[in-house]
C-alpha cells in the first residue's frame, strides 16, 4: 500500500524557519532575511513564471465556458500533449540531463522543439536544475526540495526569485557545447510561441477549421496539464509511494505518479540509477517514455541505452528488505537474547527441577521455565512433566515430536539460562561425575 511521507519529513510552514539538513546535520540559513507575509511577499516573486503559470489555466477555464470542443481537436490535443511531454521526459530528462542514452540529429531536434512546446524552459536551465536536485536530493541546495512541503516542490519554488547560490552547482559543460542546446536556448522565446501556441492551433485550425478550439485546447489546456504533470515529478514522486532500493532520501516510487507523468513515478530507482534510460523496469511497469526511446533504437534513431547491472540492482532491493525486516523485528518479543542469559551448570540445572521443584526443561543448551505453559501444552501436561529436570532435546526434534518454528518462537520468551557445555550428553564429557537425571546407575552411586 502506498504511503505518504512520514511526518519527519514535514517542513514548517513558513519557509524563513531554520531547519537542519538532513545529509549534513547543520543548522541552514533561512530562505529570505525576513518572515514572508502579505505585505513583502511581493519583492520575492518571480513575476514572469507568476504570469505565466497563473493566466494559462485562467484562459483554459475561459475556453471550457465558451468553446464546444470537437473530436478532431481533443484527439489532436491529446496527441500533443503525449508528444510535447515525451519532448520533455525522453528529451529533456533522460537524453540532455541525465544522458542515459544517445539520439541522432534528426530525433534530437525535434525532441528539442517538443520540448519547447511543453514551455517548461530551455534544455541548458531544465537540465541544469534537475542535475542540481539530483546532487543536492533534499538539502538547502535543492532547487525543489520536498523538504520544503509538497506545494514548493510541484509549484511554489517557480514562484520566487532566490539567489542563485542557494542552488547547489550542477555541471553543464557539455550541454554548453552542444550546439543544438545552444541553439534552442538562444531561439527559446521564439520557439515556445511556436511551438506552445502557433503550431498545435494552426494544425486545428488549417486541419479543420477549429481556431478556437485548437487555441484553448491543443495549446493552452494541453500546455496547463503538461506543466502539472512534469511538476509532479518534482513533488508527487518525493510523497506518494515507497522508496524499494533507498529510503534515506524522499523520491518514491508508485504507479499513479508513473501513469500521470509518462512514466516518471518509479522515482525511487530513478533516483539511486539515474543513468539508465528506463524508469520502470519490470515489464507491467507503466514507462511510454522508455517504450519510446527502445522503440526509436529499434528504428536506429537512438543508440546507446544505458542499464545498470540487475545484479546491483537487485542488491538494492535486498538491502531495502532486509532493512525493513530488522525494523520489524525490533517491534516483537524475542525473549532475553541468549547471550544475556546466566549460565549453569547441567547439576545446577538438575538440583534445582529435583530440589527447588523448578518446573524447567532444557533443550539444545537452553533452560526454558515451563511452569505457566505446562497446562496448556497441546500434546498434554504429562509430556512436559516428564521432561522436566532433563535434556529433552532430542524428543523435542523428533523423538517424540518434531514441534514447529512456532513452538519454538513460542519457547524464546521462557528462556531463563544456558548450560554450560551445551547439555547432558556433552556435560557427560566433560565432566563424568555430573550425575544423569534418570539414570539409575549414576543415581545408585
Amino acid at each position: 500500500m502506498a504511503t505518504p511521507l512520514p511526518p519527519t519529513f514535514v517542513v514548517p510552514a513558513t519557509l524563513t524557519e531554520t531547519r537542519r539538513d538532513p545529509l549534513k546535520h547543520q543548522e541552514l540559513p533561512p530562505l529570505f532575511p525576513e518572515k514572508l507575509n502579505i505585505l513583502n511577499i511581493w519583492k520575492y516573486l518571480d513575476y514572469k513564471h507568476v504570469v505565466a503559470l497563473g493566466v494559462t489555466p485562467l484562459i483554459a477555464l475561459y475556453g471550457l465556458l465558451t468553446t464546444e470542443i470537437q473530436r478532431k481537436t481533443l484527439i489532436w490535443s491529446i496527441i500533443y500533449y503525449y508528444a510535447t511531454g515525451l519532448g520533455i521526459t525522453a528529451g529533456y530528462h533522460r537524453l540532455w540531463a541525465h544522458r542515459s542514452y544517445n539520439a541522432g540529429p534528426a530525433m534530437s531536434f525535434v525532441l528539442a522543439l517538443l520540448g519547447a512546446g511543453a514551455v517548461e524552459g530551455s534544455i541548458k536551465w531544465w537540465s541544469r536544475g534537475h542535475r542540481a536536485h539530483h546532487r543536492w536530493t533534499d538539502t538547502e541546495k535543492d532547487p525543489y526540495s520536498a523538504h520544503r512541503g509538497l506545494f514548493f516542490s510541484h509549484l511554489g519554488w517557480m514562484l520566487i526569485k532566490r539567489p542563485g547560490w542557494k542552488i547547489g552547482h550542477a555541471d553543464v559543460d557539455d550541454l554548453n557545447k552542444n550546439k543544438l542546446v545552444q541553439w534552442q536556448h538562444k531561439n527559446y522565446l521564439a520557439l515556445i510561441f511556436l511551438m506552445g501556441v502557433v503550431f498545435p492551433t494552426a494544425v486545428a485550425g488549417l486541419g479543420w477549421g477549429d481556431w478556437h478550439g485548437g487555441y484553448f485546447y491543443a495549446a493552452i489546456l494541453r500546455l496547463v496539464f503538461v506543466h502539472h504533470a512534469t511538476f509532479c515529478v518534482n513533488s508527487l514522486a518525493h510523497w506518494l509511494g515507497e522508496g524499494p532500493f533507498d529510503d534515506r532520501h524522499s523520491p518514491r516510487d508508485h504507479f499513479i505518479t508513473a501513469f500521470m507523468t509518462l512514466g516518471e513515478g518509479y522515482h525511487n530507482f530513478h533516483h539511486q540509477f539515474p543513468q539508465d534510460y528506463r524508469n520502470a523496469i519490470r515489464f507491467y511497469q507503466y514507462d511510454p517514455t522508455k517504450w519510446v526511446i527502445a522503440t526509436c533504437a529499434f528504428f536506429g534513431l537512438a543508440s546507446h541505452l544505458k542499464t545498470f547491472p540487475e545484479n546491483e540492482v537487485r542488491k538494492g532491493q535486498l538491502q531495502m528488505i532486509e532493512k525493513r525486516v530488522l525494523e520489524k523485528k525490533t517491534k516483537l518479543q524475542w525473549g532475553t537474547p541468549i547471550a544475556d542469559l546466566p549460565v549453569m551448570s547441567f547439576e545446577d540445572y538438575h538440583h534445582a527441577c529435583k530440589n527447588d521443584n523448578k518446573k524447567w526443561i532444557l533443550l539444545e543448551g537452553v533452560v526454558y521455565d515451563v511452569a505457566e505453559f505446562m497446562s496448556e501444552h497441546p500434546g498434554g501436561e504429562k509430556y512436559i512433566k516428564m521432561g522436566i529436570g532433563k535434556d529433552m532435546t532430542a524428543a523435542f526434534n523428533g523423538g517424540l515430536y518434531d514441534h514447529s518454528n512456532a513452538a519454538r518462537n513460542l519457547l524464546s520468551l521462557m528462556r531463563v539460562a544456558v548450560v554450560e557445555f551445551g547439555g547432558e550428553v556433552e556435560a557427560q564429557k566433560k565432566n563424568p561425575s555430573v550425575p544423569v537425571y534418570g539414570d539409575d546407575h549414576a543415581k545408585a552411586t
